[in-house]
C-alpha cells in the first residue's frame, strides 16, 4: 500500500518543531525527556504523523527558550478538517496540497484540467469513470477551487499546457465540448492563466498528466504529481525528480504554441 502523506499544514507545522528544537541545540532525546514524551511520539509528531494541541506549543516554546507569536495559530490551524470534507469529500493528497500552493503547472494530455472545466465537461467526465455518487458535491469542490483564479486575496497562478487531442477529444456532446471550449478562451484572458497548446505528434509529455505546485514560503520545497495509470495520482517531493518534471514542462513549454497562438487555434476548432 502507498504510504500517505500527513497533511500539508500538520507537515509544515512538524518542520518548524523540528527548527526550534535544533536551534536550541536539543537531540531528540533531551527534548523527549523536557517534554515529558516519548522519544517515538516526539519523532512522529516532527514528522507531522501526529497532530499536537496549544498546551504541547507552548511547553516547546518553554522548554526551547524560543518564543514564536504565530506558533499558537499554525497549531491550530493544522488541526484543522480540509474545507472540503465539509462536502463528503475525503481527498488528503491533492486538494490539500492545491489549497497551500500559489503557483500550478499542469501539462494536460487527454482532458480539459480540473480547474479550467465548465459543470457541463465535469459532470460528463465523472459519470465516464463510473462516479456516479455524491457528483454534485464534487463539482462544487470543484468550482470552489476554480475560484481562487478570480481571487484578489489569495489567487493561484495556473499555466497550463494542453494537448490539442483534449480539446478535439469528445467529452459528453458536441455542444458540452463548443460550450468548454469558449470557456477555455475566456480563461485565457485571466492575469492568472497562462494556457498553451502543444500540437507535436510527438512530445516529451506523452507519458501522462502531470501536476507541479509551488508555494508562498521558499522554505516549501515544490511538490510533483504524477497522474497514475490506475487512478489518482503520486506525490513526489524528491528534488530531483521535480527537477526533472521542470525540465520537461519547460520543453514543453518551449514547443507548444504561444498563448495567443493557442487561443487562436481553439477559436479556429470552435469555428470548424
Amino acid at each position: 500500500m502507498r504510504k500517505r502523506h500527513p497533511p500539508f499544514r500538520r507537515r509544515k507545522l512538524a518542520k518548524k518543531l523540528r527548527k526550534l528544537r535544533l536551534r536550541a541545540r536539543m537531540s531528540i532525546q533531551e527534548a523527549a525527556k523536557a517534554l515529558d514524551k516519548d522519544v517515538q511520539a516526539l519523532y512522529r509528531i516532527e514528522a507531522g504523523e501526529t497532530r499536537v494541541d496549544v498546551h504541547f506549543g507552548r511547553s516547546v516554546m518553554d522548554v526551547y527558550d524560543a518564543y514564536d507569536p504565530d506558533l499558537l495559530d499554525e497549531i491550530r490551524e493544522a488541526a484543522k478538517r480540509g474545507w472540503w470534507t465539509t462536502y463528503g469529500i475525503k481527498d488528503q493528497g491533492y486538494l490539500d496540497v492545491e489549497t497551500e500552493a500559489a503557483t500550478v503547472r499542469e501539462f494536460a494530455l487527454a482532458l480539459i484540467p480540473g480547474l479550467l472545466q465548465t459543470k457541463d465537461y465535469m459532470r460528463a467526465v465523472f459519470a465516464s469513470h463510473g462516479l456516479v455518487d455524491n457528483i454534485e458535491n464534487q463539482i462544487e469542490v470543484r468550482r470552489i477551487r476554480q475560484q481562487r483564479l478570480t481571487s484578489d486575496d489569495d489567487p493561484l497562478f495556473l499555466h497550463v499546457i494542453i494537448d490539442e487531442y483534449a480539446l478535439r477529444r469528445l467529452v459528453g456532446s458536441p455542444e458540452i465540448m463548443r460550450g468548454q471550449l469558449r470557456h477555455l478562451v475566456d480563461l485565457a484572458a485571466l492575469p492568472t492563466v497562462t494556457l498553451q497548446v502543444i500540437t507535436s505528434a510527438l512530445h516529451v509529455g506523452m507519458m501522462g498528466t502531470f501536476i507541479v505546485l509551488g508555494f508562498p514560503d521558499p522554505d516549501d520545497p515544490e511538490v510533483f504529481y504524477l497522474e497514475h495509470v490506475t487512478g489518482g495520482s503520486i506525490h513526489i517531493e524528491d528534488p530531483e525528480q521535480v527537477r526533472a518534471a521542470n525540465l520537461a514542462f519547460g520543453r514543453l513549454a518551449a514547443e507548444a504554441l504561444s498563448p495567443d497562438e493557442s487561443v487562436a487555434l481553439i477559436e479556429r476548432i470552435l469555428a470548424e
